[in-house]
């Protein structure tokens, strides 16, 4: 079973996780100034990337949020860190990855 260390809790097995999409996605000041295709853009176009990739999960054992950086292909979760907290340098864990 795969193991998921939660920011908060420490290392729990994936079934105490859902994934919660994409991280550090800001949402519109004001969205009611959106138009109909600018706001289906925000609420359902993602990067969708192949390889290393922010995302956020929610714990319910405790019930928060968090996010985690995971290769797309290997479903390998390289590291968590506490929603709020600045995003990692991705490009930098690409290079060190090969």
């Amino acid at each position: 079973m795969l193991l998921i260390t939660c920011p908060h809790c420490g290392p729990r097995p994936e079934l105490e996780f859902r994934y919660g999409g994409e991280a550090h996605i800001a949402r519109p000041l004001e969205p009611a100034t959106l138009s109909d295709e600018q706001w289906s853009d925000f609420m359902y176009y993602r990067s969708n990337l192949k390889g290393l990739h922010a995302e956020r999960w929610r714990h319910m054992g405790c019930a928060r949020f968090f996010n985690a950086v995971r290769h797309t292909v290997s479903d390998k979760i390289l590291m968590t860190y506490k929603s709020g907290e600045p995003m990692p340098d991705i490009a930098r864990f690409s290079r060190e990855l090969g």
